[in-house]
């Protein structure tokens, strides 16, 4: 993820109304447990179903320490409040799931928080970086990863990928497959053995050269989508979407059909599995 420089204006106002999205989301949490048990045991059993739902949806540790974090930090995520209620309105329905984040940074420990008792990954090119965030917070889940492809190569890549048949969706896989430029092969087995049921990629770099490049992040993201076994779509978030590669490998990848919702640089992709979708020219979109 990008580092970027923080003014203490936005910082204070960009932390009130975080801290009031993650108290918000707790409530709600607590809200629709507590109508479903009073609904599920009837009304003589309202004292104890309450009872429960307020020992399931305590607040947890980790969002306790968000909450303190942000309240405190001058700095803060770089998506704004209205990107970040994108992914966040998909939380609360999908929560808890299964989320990847390519990317580290001063958002992480509110992606966590987000998703209490779910699983949520982050990916990230720079060891330095991870130490230095996990530092601070060490209940996060981070792994550093590398990628081979750099910036320069996007629209190469772009051009000759079809000629690679394990690039194609019908073949593509990602664990081993070396033969394809723009599948992952490098990553955890976690990551290969799970179904995400929302990918975020806001990472690696990409504003320069000899940048990684978003390329292989966004065709992997694809490529797991496709292959989901388990119900309902995969929920695929893009940032930096202002960005000529990030567009172009959007548009090649996850498809404008399955675009939802775009807001300031971020796009929302809904992706169904190709079981349930039918191509005529055997290519992504």
């Amino acid at each position: 993820m990008k580092r970027p420089q923080f003014t203490p204006e936005r910082s204070c106002l960009f932390v009130v109304a975080l801290s009031g999205l993650i108290i918000g989301a707790l409530l709600f949490s607590s809200l629709i447990r507590s109508v479903g048990n009073i609904s599920s045991f009837g009304l003589c059993s309202f004292a104890p179903a309450k009872a429960r739902a307020a020992a399931e949806y305590a607040a947890t540790p980790t969002q306790l320490q968000s909450i303190l974090h942000y309240a405190t930090s001058k700095i803060v995520p770089q998506q704004s409040l209205a990107e970040i209620s994108v992914t966040f309105d998909v939380l609360k329905t999908r929560s808890p799931c299964n989320f990847l984040v390519f990317g580290l940074g001063f958002d992480s420990l509110m992606w966590t928080s987000l998703n209490p008792h779910g699983t949520t990954l982050f990916l990230e090119e720079d060891p330095k970086w991870v130490r230095t965030i996990v530092k601070n917070t060490p209940t996060l889940n981070a792994h550093t990863v590398q990628y081979l492809t750099q910036l320069k190569e996007a629209d190469s890549l772009l051009k000759t990928y079809r000629s690679e048949p394990l690039c194609s969706p019908s073949k593509a896989y990602l664990r081993g497959n070396y033969k394809c430029r723009l599948a992952l092969t490098g990553l955890p087995d976690e990551v290969y053995d799970k179904e995400w049921d929302l990918i975020m990629i806001d990472a690696p770099r990409g504003y320069f050269p000899e940048a990684p490049g978003r390329m292989a992040a966004i065709f992997s993201a694809a490529v797991m989508a496709r292959k989901r076994k388990g119900s309902g779509v995969t929920h695929v978030f893009l940032h930096d979407v202002n960005r000529r590669v990030e567009k172009m490998f959007a548009v090649e990848f996850l498809c404008r059909k399955y675009l939802v919702k775009a807001v300031g640089r971020l796009w929302h992709f809904e992706i169904p599995p190709a079981a349930n979708v039918s191509q005529s020219d055997g290519w992504f979109c």
